[in-house]
């Protein structure tokens, strides 16, 4: 074979040693012509290089939300194969308590994947809570039934779930700091946007799965046998996931660390390790206390940011499907061809949300959405509680608006609330706490109070206002971040024209 490489797989290298000369350019020029930006360097990205981790970084996300939603699309399914005996809304509540499960340890996953990201790599971990994800959710569909092993057939559900949620407490925090510190600080909510998009994207394969086994094959079918398929295809398609991610680029911060450890002078290597001994592959482990001393404020509205939005958006895109079949009696099929649709429309707008965000700012699409859901909350519950499909999906349609907002900008609003230095373990451990306490929980609730309150099929519509309550009052306590550089990074740009105005504007003459 040939030693000498083509032109094609020339490129990549040329591309990352076109960025590199791109920004030691304008480090030197910025030194130059004012010595105090020393520590102020401004990056210059190569928007290929940006969209080919922004893509790998979505699908990779897609695919590990599609093993995940799985699950709440067969709730009812599972609830009578794996928890049999009592009633139906006995074995939907054990089937949502054993979703709720993976959402316990959720927390665990943040505290260990966050601080090891700062550590080796956001690249290294996010290929490994894929490999997790993957491996969890092909195993559930092997697990015999109840009827045929007894007890053990639940409790290895459960223990594979808390396979899934594990992996998945470093999924979100890494994915988003990954988009976060590769986009520039102008374009950062559109690039974002595409995360949530990957998860719409997963979400809306595996209802649409769901959906299809259940047309051709009938309930019976997917009740005996036909409900572990959904799951098996997480195999084949954690493959495609690792090998999406094990191609990424690391995030240029973690690439500075590393050439300044490999390249620096002995001086410099010093002084760069103290500035990010954080990511080095020898530092102790993140000390969560120091994390909770130092970051306790901020953490509390992320926690306050995040659990309302995961309660609206769970509420929708998880527990829906489950309301139109168990509480209005609508065919499966119907429930999962109405929220498809949702989620299509939702995924056709996401993007322009982030370009709206980037423009007019973080803070007002998402008091948009948080004040939507709790002015439109009870409206949109009354038009789906009319049952047709006319107003079922204009019921629909409100809420979606309302969580487009939050979903298009949620991904480039969160990364800016921490410093680079702790931003991927605050992140996730902020993140999963909220997803833990409120997200993941949001289905098991609503069933127990409707339940409790004799099947009021207004419960749902009463909790959302609360949560948007909850996130009115957080995201007027926040800081605007859009079209500012992230907290501990510099200035990030996408063209060398953005990058000599900005170095102007920061070494003008003082004027008397």
């Amino acid at each position: 074979m040939p030693t000498g490489s083509t032109e094609a797989e020339r490129a990549p290298d040329q591309d990352r040693e076109a960025l590199k000369r791109h920004r030691w350019l304008f480090r030197a020029v910025a030194r130059r012509r004012n010595p105090r930006l020393r520590r102020t360097d401004i990056t210059v990205t190569d928007e290929r290089v940006v969209k080919r981790a922004v893509k790998a970084a979505a699908l990779g996300n897609a695919m590990e939300w599609f093993d995940f939603g799985i699950y709440s699309y067969l709730a009812v399914t599972i609830g009578k194969v794996f928890f049999p005996g009592g009633s139906d809304t006995t074995s939907l509540l054990s089937s949502f308590a054993t979703f709720a499960v993976a959402f316990l340890v959720r927390p665990l996953g943040g505290a260990y994947f966050g601080p090891l990201g700062d550590r080796i790599g956001r690249k290294k971990v996010l290929a490994l809570t894929m490999i997790m994800m993957a491996l969890g959710t092909f195993c559930i569909g092997l697990i015999p039934s109840y009827d045929t092993i007894g007890f053990w057939s639940p409790t290895l559900l459960i223990l594979f779930r808390l396979i899934q949620g594990f992996s998945t407490g470093g999924e979100y925090g890494g994915a988003s700091t990954f988009i976060a510190e590769y986009a520039p600080d102008k374009k950062r909510g559109f690039f974002g946007s595409f995360l949530e998009l990957g998860t719409l994207i997963g979400y809306t394969g595996a209802a649409g799965i769901v959906l299809l086994l259940t047309t051709l094959l009938g309930d019976d079918a997917m009740n005996s046998w036909a409900w572990r398929l959904p799951f098996l295809i997480a195999g084949p398609l954690g493959l495609v996931g690792l090998y999406l991610r094990v191609r990424l680029d690391e995030t240029p911060a973690f690439q500075k660390f590393e050439a300044s450890h490999t390249h620096s002078a002995t001086g410099s290597v010093v002084e760069a390790e103290g500035e990010f001994s954080h990511l080095s592959e020898n530092a102790p482990k993140k000390k969560l206390g120091e994390i909770f001393a130092q970051q306790w404020p901020t953490l509390i509205l992320c926690i306050a940011l995040v659990g309302a939005y995961n309660i609206t958006d769970y509420m929708l895109l998880s527990y829906m499907p489950t309301y139109l079949t168990d509480t209005l009696h609508y065919e499966e099929s119907h429930g999962l061809l109405i929220l498809l649709g949702a989620m299509i429309a939702l995924m056709c707008v996401i993007s322009s949300v982030g370009k709206l965000n980037d423009r007019y700012g973080r803070k007002p699409l998402l008091m948009a959405g948080m004040l939507g859901f709790f002015l439109l909350a009870i409206p949109a519950f009354l038009l789906v509680k009319q049952g047709t499909i006319l107003t079922v999906c204009l019921g629909m349609a409100l809420l979606g608006l309302c969580l487009v907002c939050l979903l298009g900008t949620m991904s480039a609003a969160l990364p800016a609330l921490f410093p680079t230095n702790v931003r991927y373990g605050s992140l996730s451990i902020g993140y999963n706490l909220a997803v833990s306490l409120f997200g993941g929980t949001t289905p098991l609730v609503i069933t127990a109070l409707m339940d409790a309150f004799g099947n009021n099929v207004m419960v749902p519509a009463y909790y959302t206002m609360g949560a948007a309550l909850v996130g009115v009052i957080a995201v007027a306590c926040m800081k605007e971040t859009a079209q500012q550089p992230l907290d501990g990074s510099p200035p990030s740009v996408a063209t060398k024209e953005e990058a000599v105005e900005l170095i102007t504007a920061q070494t003008q003459e003082p004027r008397f």
